[in-house]
């Protein structure tokens, strides 16, 4: 079980990923923002954080490299799942600190399989 923060600014895709989660017994804690996830991320740690790429306010790839000069995530998985599958984006979020991608529509199967491997 894992302490999880869910970032996505569609609510039906929060609640997507929150229930696949919860049902596999996972914590969740949910923000439809990079900005409100960071707020949230100085105040709790997370043993996983699981982000979109396209969001207002903060996108994810700047959520990812914010969240990395927090000292008590240098070494927390990130995964970013999003609707962007192209090369460029996906080093644009490995340089940021990406541990993983994954692409939309995610299979829950496939997502709980890279948590339980990141997570460990």
């Amino acid at each position: 079980m894992a302490n999880i923060l869910v970032v996505d600014d569609s609510a039906s895709m929060r609640q997507m990923v929150s229930v696949t989660l919860k049902d596999a017994g996972h914590i969740i804690t949910a923000a439809d923002n990079g900005s409100a996830a960071l707020d949230i991320a100085k105040r709790q740690k997370f043993d996983l954080v699981l982000t979109d790429v396209n969001m207002p306010v903060m996108d994810g790839i700047t959520l990812t490299r914010e969240i990395r000069k927090l000292g008590q995530y240098r070494f927390t998985p990130i995964l970013i799942l999003t609707t962007e599958a192209g090369g460029d984006k996906k080093q644009e979020g490995k340089a940021a600190g990406a541990t993983g991608w994954l692409v939309k529509p995610f299979n829950p199967s496939q997502l709980l399989a890279t948590i339980s491997k990141v997570v460990a």
